[in-house]
């Protein structure tokens, strides 16, 4: 019998040094610029299937994307009769086709925005459960969606204030709407972030909030006049630091009353609006670890 063959000597084990300060949990929330760097690399993703979205999403109607602007032409329609006609909330107002139009157009565009900011989260939650990615990137996904519908939007509304009697003129003010939407939809996301961590742990949240945007629809001056109703000018000083009314009301004096919004309106707007953005950010993002896991 042939000798068994000798053993290899066993590997000489060598101690290591592990950096666990560079080692980080799985799941675990980034610091918060580090979290605005990932989400920047998810831009291309974000802006396409917002778009993508934007062109299905009235894909099975007849008519399409013009939905998109018959719906507030509809609503438009519905308070003219009620609060034009019937309730004479048109005395005193200049064209108030015109300042209906306007107040309905860019309700139904924060109130869009909000609304689908708000249940990014919830509705998301496969998506959530299934990749690891900046949870972020469905409210703003939502808002971009937002964004680019709005955009018909306020064609269609330009367009009927040009041609509806009395048919305004166009004139260079009319490019002041563009930051004035800017701002606004900062607003919108700021508000569906806060929204969208809120309803993802107490959805009870989202049956309320229909509620909510409808009251802040009739406390904007949408189809009426603050100054017809309310007398006492504390009181009408906090009413008008609503970011909903600012921008309406800015863009009612640039397209309807050919007149330069006064500075007060749009520091108020760029105030509120970039508060509500940087609470609402830093608000989502202290919950990102918590999201889908419910």
């Amino acid at each position: 019998m042939s000798a068994k063959k000798a053993l290899p000597e066993p590997a000489a084990i060598k101690p290591m040094s592990v950096d666990m300060r560079k080692l980080t949990r799985v799941g675990a929330r980034p610091g918060f610029l580090d979290y605005l760097v990932q989400l920047w690399d998810f831009r291309q993703f974000i802006f396409y299937d917002a778009r993508a979205r934007v062109q299905s999403g009235t894909r099975r109607d007849r008519l399409g994307s013009t939905w998109l602007l018959l719906n507030p032409v509809f609503n438009g329609l519905t308070y003219y009769l009620i609060f034009g006609i019937l309730l004479q909330t048109s005395r005193g107002i200049e064209n108030y086709v015109g300042y209906l139009v306007v107040g309905i157009f860019l309700f139904q565009f924060s109130s869009g925005s909000i609304n689908e900011g708000a249940r990014s989260i919830r509705n998301g939650k496969s998506v959530v459960q299934a990749f690891n990615f900046p949870r972020a990137a469905l409210p703003l996904g939502a808002n971009i969606r937002e964004i680019l519908s709005a955009v018909p939007l306020v064609l269609g509304m330009l367009l009927i204030i040009v041609v509806l009697p009395p048919a305004e003129t166009i004139s260079w003010l009319w490019l002041l709407i563009v930051p004035a939407v800017i701002l606004q939809s900062l607003f919108n996301l700021g508000i569906g972030m806060i929204l969208a961590r809120t309803i993802s742990k107490v959805n009870d949240v989202a049956h309320l909030l229909p509620f909510a945007l409808r009251a802040w629809m009739y406390g904007s001056a949408v189809f009426y006049s603050y100054e017809r109703f309310v007398s006492d000018q504390t009181l009408l000083g906090i009413l008008k630091l609503n970011p909903l009314f600012n921008v309406i009301d800015i863009v009612r004096s640039c397209v309807l009353y050919n007149t330069i919004p006064s500075w007060e309106s749009w520091a108020s707007l760029a105030v509120v609006s970039l508060a509500a953005l940087m609470v609402g950010f830093v608000f989502f993002w202290k919950g990102e670890e918590t999201y889908g896991r419910d």
